[in-house]
């Protein structure tokens, strides 16, 4: 029974692996557009700088030395990690001086945290039961501010009434690997993963309410736009307070 259920466990967490996977390079079409347009535009920084630290949080947690035999915690979150310095470095490359400022200095700082907590667990705390009761309580906060970093942009959904800078495919795959991980934890209890992708998979529902609110009107402006250039007009991405309101929202 014991076997079985550990077999169930391993299944569980390859798909979970797979699933975070895509959830990592769901971007993907979001920074060809930033690479293609040399521009970030109204694109937030806030999910890849809150992915950054919590992977690197989980592959801490997950290292032989913290908590054992949880490899496929680790080979994800590591892959994870570096997606992200890919997205960021992008971000940086293409955004505007004040923007790219702020986010360096945000990038050093994750940085120096997660140097410090590995140093300081690895050096003060002597069993395994400790270090992972320490840095599984941090991962919970850091999965928790990963899946709620686009709560600024779900803002800047219902203000704009538009999906336009909330990329799909991150909030469709936010849910399945919410899912996913809850229920790897759910075979052998594991509150550290189970607390996080539980309320994660809460937050991704909301997402894709949101889409299924505002899709059309998207769809609206953006014919709205189409229509404006092909007669010449100044083109408008909303009225001039909402671009305005959306301009705010997206500071960091």
């Amino acid at each position: 029974m014991v076997f079985n259920k550990e077999m169930a466990r391993f299944a569980v967490g390859v798909i979970g692996n797979f699933i975070s996977l895509v959830l990592f390079l769901s971007p993907l079409p979001t920074f060809v557009r930033i690479w293609k347009k040399k521009s970030v535009e109204q694109f937030s920084p806030a999910p890849y700088l809150a992915t950054f630290v919590n992977c690197g949080l989980w592959v801490l947690y997950g290292i032989p030395l913290v908590h054992p035999h949880s490899i496929l915690v680790v080979t994800i979150n590591g892959t994870g990690l570096a997606i992200e310095v890919v997205y960021l470095t992008l971000f940086l490359l293409y955004s505007e001086r004040n923007k790219r400022m702020k986010v360096s200095l945000i990038i050093v700082g994750e940085i120096i945290f997660l140097a410090s907590l590995a140093i300081i667990v690895l050096t003060l705390v002597q069993t395994h039961k400790k270090r992972s009761t320490i840095v599984g309580s941090i991962c919970i906060a850091g999965n928790i501010l990963m899946y709620a970093s686009p709560l600024a942009v779900m803002k800047l959904v219902i203000t704009s009434k538009s999906v336009e800078f909330m990329p799909f495919f991150l909030s469709l795959f936010s849910v399945l690997n919410g899912v996913s991980w809850t229920t790897y934890a759910l075979i052998r209890l594991d509150a550290f993963i189970l607390v996080p992708n539980s309320m994660g998979t809460a937050l991704g529902l909301a997402q894709l309410l949101l889409y299924a609110m505002y899709y059309k009107s998207t769809k609206r402006q953006n014919a709205e736009r189409q229509a404006q250039g092909e007669m010449g007009l100044p083109e408008k991405t909303v009225s001039g307070v909402v671009q305005k309101k959306m301009s705010n929202d997206a500071r960091i």
